[in-house]
């Protein structure tokens, strides 16, 4: 093993100019990771002098067996925490020989909604919080839950620390490194409520770069995981019953927000989010209904609310937002299983260029 973690850790830089770079996708299911490599002559850092690649899509349920090929183009480049040196992880989206995208390339419509003029001029800023959930490999059960049993009751477990409440710490700060590695603005990592569930932070972030990095973020955890022989799980309410949902609150501003006389801004562009609730639900992650029942701190799924500093709101504003007079607003219906391209862009759509 010791010669094979040599072998993993060889620095390629002393030796040639080409780098690896990792051309990464979303497939069909809308959260199911792809990934490939290939040599490159030398180091790159504008996706824009990337090759387009191409793959099966055949076998990711995104095109028939007759007619599967499916072009990936080169979006945004991070670092890669796992083979160094100059290596790049690629974040691509997909699209048909002819220069169409694909019907599961949710960043393409994304993109055209953050280059409107009237987006572009309020610059909106995002951080969203990523909940996920880690699960034992054979049993699919909680990591720290004895097998086919319950832990004690939540409570000592959101932000704990201790062998007997904090259950996965070791992958969760590998993820927070590899990420601050990569070049993802990920802010902070904290336990959450429900024992072997965690939440990852990731922005401030610009428009599409919100997507991009929390995707990437999403990649880097999933391989760190499959290193540690554990399962990550998105799922919005992974145990049934008096446990916490996993969601993926997003905190959100625009300019206009952010400057004197925001509040108004944003007690109107929430008016706006309300007359919408039902198109936002519907694209806001599969199984939220499970999650968003009135208890566990969330909203029900049917009733639109907001309140300051109210996490049994549809859309919470903080305290310093309102004695501000300005700042930024929490959307916290998205469940964990979101799509962030989706999510950041209908929420510009609707806040900005929507007119009732």
């Amino acid at each position: 093993m010791s010669l094979l973690n040599d072998l993993i850790n060889l620095d390629l830089s002393d030796t040639t100019e080409k780098i690896i770079a990792e051309y990464i996708w979303i497939g069909g299911s809308g959260m199911d990771l792809r990934s490939k490599a290939r040599t490159l002559s030398g180091p790159v850092s504008d996706p824009s002098k990337l090759p387009k690649w191409n793959y099966d899509g055949s076998s990711t349920n995104q095109a028939p067996g007759d007619d599967s090929e499916v072009i990936l183009y080169p979006q945004a480049i991070f670092k890669d925490p796992f083979r160094k040196g100059n290596n790049i992880l690629v974040m691509c989206d997909a699209y048909t020989p002819a220069g169409e995208p694909i019907p599961t390339n949710k960043r393409y419509n994304a993109a055209k909604i953050f280059s409107h003029p009237d987006v572009v001029a309020e610059e909106p800023w995002y951080g969203i919080e990523q909940e996920y959930t880690l699960l034992q490999k054979d049993t699919k059960w909680p990591v720290g839950w004895p097998v086919g049993g319950f832990p004690g009751p939540q409570g000592p477990y959101y932000c704990g620390v201790g062998a007997d409440k904090s259950f996965g710490r070791d992958i969760v700060d590998s993820h927070y490194k590899a990420c601050l590695y990569a070049g993802v603005n990920i802010s902070g990592i904290n336990g959450e409520v429900m024992p072997g569930q965690w939440e990852f932070q990731v922005g401030p972030s610009v428009g599409i770069s919100a997507g991009d990095q929390i995707w990437i973020a999403r990649y880097i955890l999933e391989r760190i995981t499959e290193i540690a022989g554990v399962v990550l799980s998105f799922d919005p309410k992974p145990i049934p019953g008096d446990w916490n949902g996993a969601g993926a609150h997003t905190n959100y501003s625009t300019k206009s927000m952010r400057n004197d006389g925001g509040f108004n801004v944003i007690k109107k562009a929430i008016e706006k989010l309300g007359l919408r609730h039902k198109e936002h639900i519907s694209a806001y992650g599969e199984g939220n209904e499970r999650r968003l029942t009135g208890r566990h701190e969330t909203a029900d799924i049917n009733t639109f609310s907001w309140g300051v500093a109210n996490r049994g709101a549809s859309i919470r504003v903080g305290r310093d937002t309102e004695k501000d007079g300005k700042g930024y607003f929490e959307d916290r219906r998205p469940a964990s299983n979101m799509d962030p391209y989706v999510v950041t862009s209908m929420i510009a759509e609707t806040t900005i260029i929507w007119k009732p």
